[in-house]
């Protein structure tokens, strides 16, 4: 059996998406058990989920007691959802927070393999939602609890159900209600996730469809009547309690503290140049990096297909919108990776030219030598000991995704070479994200100071008076490990967490002004274990002193003199 017929074996009815979604899974999976808790974004989602869940209120969403008016509350219930299900957020497992991201990359990857077979055939449906769900960038975001992989399941839930109407519609056929549900499911989910990225996104997408084709008679039977109340039905009654709750300041937060300054510049430092998340392209999509050339040159000479039309006009409209956007986050693109994943998957279709074979074997071979480096770099920086294993697992496999996919796509076995490629491809990202980076403790100086207290038996979760006061390190991913009552001050009050028998976690430049304050109370300190690494989050060494709570002697009442 060849190996074409094999992929048509597993791409037949549900199997291609099923398939798709699994090895998103098995991509995924890794990380999401292994890593520890991410600053800033990952931290600051789980943190305000878990009060949620500790509160009771489903509505305002809080960092400790700040306002988080950024995005909507969807992200969050639905980790509230997996945390109630598979732990408790007294637990502060981060895995559990993590659920909803993976199985948006499992939905985005199944849909993905959906709306392709429509617009092509099953088998280049089944290797666009392979492709997808093995992207280093997808992949990533399936283990990160944040809004991005959720988003880009729902988004392309819609477009591939999108994609199915307009097959439809092309073969005279009338969409069923299943599809025109997922639809507007998908959208209204989108919506709820991350406001107007995923709305944006189907609506240009239908634009530009209707602009090239000259006729969009077929939008109307997208069952706008019962959508449009589904979708108010699911949108509408958190909009309307967030506004009362909030007094209408979450959206004013929201659009001119956050919305706003992202078009405005580049927000957080987080600015590039128009083609920023071009040339991130080839790392983000690998390890199908090796067909990312081929999916161009089809775009231009496929486009009076139907299906590299459709693709097209996902891919380009919302790929330009964030080209033009002065901030740039490299998953900012998500949403429109499925219209990249199924031209790279129509082009294994013919063969492929010389210069398009060779220009993508460079490139998966440029970029599998980039991600080796990053390892070693990491394991020379902050690795140790048997942390080599891993790196040197890590770079071989990368390597052999590399090499195995450039060679067959230069002998014209373009889906031979991707099989190969992406099967090691997702295999090498295991092995970093799952083996060799949560072994670099000191990039992790959360996990290691909750571990040194827990050790010490200083942890409130260990029943030690609480709560840690904190000075000169504000990580997001302490205050998720620590409990929301975490203490973030200056040195005078970490002082004064002391002195009520409280352990507090100093850094160094604060320790001076810490222990003049500790003097100034008659205290001794008493260090139990030093913390140093550097926080990736600003590039800065730090070194965090743990000290033990020394609760001050009541001093006695002075009693009444006995009078003759």
């Amino acid at each position: 059996m060849t190996l074409e017929s094999r992929l048509d074996a597993w791409s037949r009815g549900w199997r291609g998406p099923l398939f798709a979604a699994l090895l998103a899974f098995l991509a995924g999976l890794p990380g999401l058990l292994a890593m520890p808790p991410l600053d800033r974004d990952e931290s600051r989602f789980a943190q305000a989920t878990a009060q949620m869940l500790e509160t009771d209120d489903l509505v305002v969403i809080k960092f400790q007691d700040q306002p988080r008016f950024k995005k909507p509350v969807g992200i969050h219930w639905l980790q509230a959802a997996a945390v109630s299900l598979v732990s408790a957020p007294e637990d502060r497992g981060i895995w559990a927070y993590r659920i909803p991201s993976l199985l948006g990359a499992m939905l985005a990857a199944a849909a993905c393999a959906w709306g392709a077979a429509a617009l092509f055939d099953p088998r280049t449906g089944l290797l666009a939602g392979a492709i997808l769900g093995s992207t280093f960038l997808l992949s990533t975001e399936a283990f990160i609890a944040k809004t991005d992989a959720a988003l880009c399941g729902s988004t392309t839930l819609a477009m591939a159900a999108l994609a199915r109407m307009y097959a439809d519609h092309l073969a005279g056929r009338k969409p069923t209600n299943w599809t025109k549900l997922a639809f507007w499911s998908g959208l209204a989910v989108a919506a709820l996730i991350k406001g107007p990225v995923g709305l944006l996104t189907v609506i240009m997408a239908a634009l530009a469809l209707w602009a090239w084709d000259r006729k969009g008679a077929w939008l109307k039977d997208l069952g706008w009547g019962w959508g449009l109340i589904l979708f108010a039905g699911v949108v509408l009654p958190w909009t309307m309690m967030i506004t009362v709750a909030t007094d209408g300041a979450f959206w004013s937060t929201a659009i001119a503290g956050d919305l706003a300054p992202k078009m405005a510049g580049g927000q957080e430092g987080h600015s590039g140049p128009f083609g920023y998340h071009a040339l991130l392209s080839p790392l983000l999509v690998y390890p199908a990096t090796l067909l990312l050339p081929a999916a161009l040159v089809l775009a231009w000479t496929g486009r009076k297909e139907p299906g590299v039309r459709f693709a097209v006009c996902w891919l380009i409209p919302t790929w330009l919108m964030f080209e033009i956007l002065p901030t740039k986050l490299a998953h900012y693109t998500l949403p429109a990776m499925g219209g990249m994943a199924m031209l790279m998957a129509a082009a294994v279709r013919a063969p492929l030219g010389a210069l398009v074979r060779w220009i993508g074997a460079g490139l998966t071979l440029l970029v599998s030598l980039l991600l080796c480096a990053v390892a070693v770099y990491g394991m020379t920086q902050f690795g140790q000991g048997m942390d080599l294993i891993w790196t040197v697992l890590t770079v071989l496999l990368l390597l052999a995704a590399g090499a195995t996919g450039s060679v067959l796509l230069l002998r014209r076995q373009s889906a031979r070479a991707l099989v190969f490629s992406a099967a090691l491809g997702v295999l090498a990202h295991a092995s970093l994200v799952g083996g060799l980076l949560p072994h670099l403790e000191p990039l992790f100086l959360s996990k290691d100071i909750a571990d040194a207290l827990d050790k010490a038996r200083l942890s409130p979760r260990s029943g030690a008076p609480g709560p840690v006061a904190v000075t000169g390190y504000s990580e997001p991913s302490l205050v998720f490990l620590l409990g929301t009552a975490t203490q973030l001050t200056d040195g005078e009050h970490a002082a004064d967490a002391v002195a009520e028998g409280r352990p507090a976690v100093v850094e160094a430049r604060e320790d001076a002004v810490f222990r003049k304050a500790l003097a100034g109370q008659g205290l001794t300190p008493r260090p139990v274990t030093v913390v140093t690494g550097q926080n990736y989050s600003d590039g800065d060494a730090e070194r965090l002193t743990v000290y033990r709570g020394e609760p001050q002697a009541p001093v006695a009442a002075p009693q009444p003199e006995d009078r003759p």
